[in-house]
């Protein structure tokens, strides 16, 4: 294991070193791709949602494959889930049936009609509540704020829960009756068309798997996804899935020590171990999507660092001037990573002054995109410089400087008081858009 300064000489490496040839730059890349994902694994966000999320499935299992078993019956595929089902336990080993057999009696037991309208409301509920918990790890990972409406949030719900299965099964059914017809085992005996038949059934079920994460990366986050952003992700969660599976059967298959020590307990051992992997590799794919879409975000270090006191007032007036001059010139209003690409800013410092500057009502954000932009909230002409700096010097706090009735805190702020009184005599009258298009006012 790499111990702190071991960590700290490759982040410097990483991020400090020059690569001049094409080869050198896609491989130092792919250097701060993986310490970026191993970095925020170990920071231990990723691990505790997976726990929770764990904890989440042993609640909704059981009702989310009630009604998917009550969708698939009605479209007669129902025959469908539990091929599915041992599919998804298959690296419990010789197990796996054993599971599969005891949660599919156990869902066919469920009688829907009698629960009346309460328990399929509570049943619905439940199911929908591991989806929910999805979006929040997500949105976590986005570094997004607000979550879907009501209203919204039910109908795309749904639509993960019944198009999304009956379309992967759909697509197993079909892909089982082409391999299976007649015409395509003749053209399976002629060589080489028989090895290429073999190798596309072997990665038909990598590249179903890539897609079913690459459909939940690009719908389930609170956010436009760029395909090829759902698609890297996609691809290293279906890797790792295929990986871990293996590797997790080879593990159970040998472990006969923990059955005689935990006895009936060390399946559902397994299973935990099992949904708390899966969930994992989930977030991880969910987190490199969220890199490739947003490369300015490929930090040494996750959280920025906070800014001092002149670091942020420079920023928070630059941030006005920037939106300013795009209104005054009737441009199209900056996103927040406009800005920051434009100020060579870092995002989380231009989110935290933005957040200020809309606390005090300097700035607001436009309503119905995906990625807000952010307009002008008063009007330019009378706001003063002066007021504006005072606005970003005291960020939330209403007052702004020190509270101390003694003595010493009367000093401290008759200090402050005077030196904004010096920015207010000197500029502060001007307005900011006086100061914008440069008159003297």
């Amino acid at each position: 294991m790499m111990n702190k300064e071991g960590w700290k000489r490759l982040r410097e490496r990483l991020w400090e070193r020059e690569a001049p040839t094409q080869r050198e730059r896609i491989l130092l890349a792919f250097g701060r791709y993986a310490f970026v994902l191993v970095r925020d694994l170990f920071a231990g966000q990723l691990s505790m949602r997976a726990m929770s999320l764990v904890y989440t499935t042993l609640l909704s299992l059981v009702p989310l494959l009630a009604l998917g078993f009550s969708l698939f019956k009605a479209l007669g595929v129902h025959n469908m889930l539990e091929p599915a089902l041992l599919k998804f336990l298959e690296p419990l080993g010789p197990k796996a049936p054993e599971v599969t057999q005891n949660i599919i009696g156990f869902v066919e037991n469920i009688k829907v009609g009698v629960l009346g309208s309460l328990g399929v409301g509570l049943l619905f509920y439940t199911a929908v509540s591991m989806i929910q918990k999805v979006e929040s790890s997500f949105n976590f990972i986005w570094r997004i704020e607000r979550a879907r409406p009501l209203s919204q949030r039910v109908g795309e719900y749904l639509a993960v829960l019944i198009v999304g299965p009956v379309l992967v099964f759909s697509a197993l059914g079909i892909t089982a009756s082409i391999f299976n017809s007649e015409l395509v085992s003749r053209i399976a005996a002629m060589e080489p068309f028989g090895t290429t038949i073999y190798l596309i059934g072997r990665l038909i079920p990598y590249v179903l798997v890539i897609g079913a994460f690459t459909f939940v990366y690009g719908f389930i986050p609170n956010t436009r996804v760029k395909l090829n952003a759902a698609a890297a992700g996609g691809v290293l969660a279906g890797v790792l899935w295929q990986s871990a599976s293996l590797l997790f059967a080879s593990f159970v298959g040998g472990m006969n020590a923990y059955d005689a020590i935990y006895s009936g307990f060390a399946i559902v051992i397994l299973l935990l171990i099992w949904f708390y992997i899966g969930w994992l590799i989930l977030l991880v794919g969910c987190q490199l999507a969220y890199y490739v879409q947003h490369p300015e975000q490929l930090t040494p270090t996750r959280v920025a660092p906070f800014l001092s006191g002149r670091s942020a007032e420079a920023l928070g007036l630059a941030i006005v001037a920037l939106v300013g001059r795009r209104y005054i010139d009737g441009q199209a209003p900056p996103t927040e990573d406009e800005i920051a690409r434009q100020l060579n800013g870092n995002p989380d410092h231009v989110g935290r002054v933005v957040d200020v500057l809309r606390h005090h009502g300097v700035l607001a954000h436009t309503d119905g995109d995906d990625k807000p932009r952010l307009l002008p909230a008063r009007d330019l002409d009378a706001l003063t410089l002066g007021e504006l700096w005072l606005m970003i010097r005291r960020g939330f706090d209403p007052a702004g400087r020190p509270r101390g009735r003694d003595e010493v805190g009367r000093r401290v702020a008759a200090l402050l008081e005077d030196a904004e009184g010096v920015f207010a005599g000197n500029h502060g009258s001007r307005s900011v858009r006086q100061w914008l298009v440069g008159g003297n006012g």
